[in-house]
């Protein structure tokens, strides 16, 4: 479940019901998807997660999930660290 806070602030309930805030870092579109890269609030280290954008038929996100493909994270991983690396 997903709900915005402001434009970067990004609430997630886990399967326990427990919120996480997280910090939206960045947006990937890569092969017909996106994918947003997400840095939880309270964590003192500097781990990012991705997660893939699902979006309803007017185009909104409705929801975060998990990439379950290893080959497609490793894809969208390798696409962020050469972004981080241009920047």
């Amino acid at each position: 479940m997903m709900e915005e806070q402001d434009d970067s602030i990004i609430t997630l309930t886990d399967e326990e019901g427990i919120d996480h805030d997280f910090q939206l870092i960045d947006i990937i579109s890569l092969e017909d998807n996106e994918y947003a890269i997400l840095q939880p609030v309270d964590d003192e280290e500097d781990e990012a997660i991705i997660l893939k954008i699902v979006r309803d038929a007017e185009g909104n996100p409705v929801e975060f999930v998990d990439i379950e493909d290893d080959e497609e994270w490793e894809r969208v991983a390798d696409t962020w660290e050469e972004m981080m690396g241009e920047d």
